[in-house]
């Protein structure tokens, strides 16, 4: 799910979606660098940005008219504890509703560094979950 956005009222440290050639939604990015040009005498001002993806990690350039409307995923930051860790996957039961989701993705900084029974932030994006960092 997304809402749509002006791309000049967007600032650095903003979600936004980023077309990529197999999806035709985007991809949930994170904007790292924003830089605007002046109008000029053949057109509107121009915006361009830099995203990082929230799932993979790439950088994807985008350019366009600071007018033009884009997409923002609506992100769905949660709790959970840790269940069970089995391999690659981790099972978290939700604080709120009590339902258990197995999650493979996880945020680089925190391989290896979780363990049953932790609490931990996950991100529910475009139908994909990923846990994001250990609360304490």
């Amino acid at each position: 799910m997304s809402k749509p956005v002006d791309l000049g009222a967007l600032k650095v440290g903003s979600y936004i979606l980023l077309p990529v050639s197999d999806q035709p939604t985007g991809e949930p990015c994170r904007i790292s660098e924003y830089d605007t040009s002046k109008p000029g005498k053949h057109g509107a001002a121009k915006a361009r940005i830099v995203g990082v993806g929230v799932f993979d990690g790439q950088k994807r350039p985008h350019v366009g008219p600071v007018s033009m409307q884009v997409h923002v995923p609506l992100i769905d930051k949660r709790t959970g504890q840790i269940i069970s860790i089995i391999g690659d996957t981790i099972q978290i039961m939700d604080s709120e509703t009590f339902e258990t989701i197995d999650i493979t993705l996880i945020e680089e900084e925190l391989q290896g560094k979780l363990t049953n029974d932790q609490n931990v932030e996950y991100w529910k994006v475009m139908d994909r979950t990923k846990i994001m960092r250990i609360k304490n």
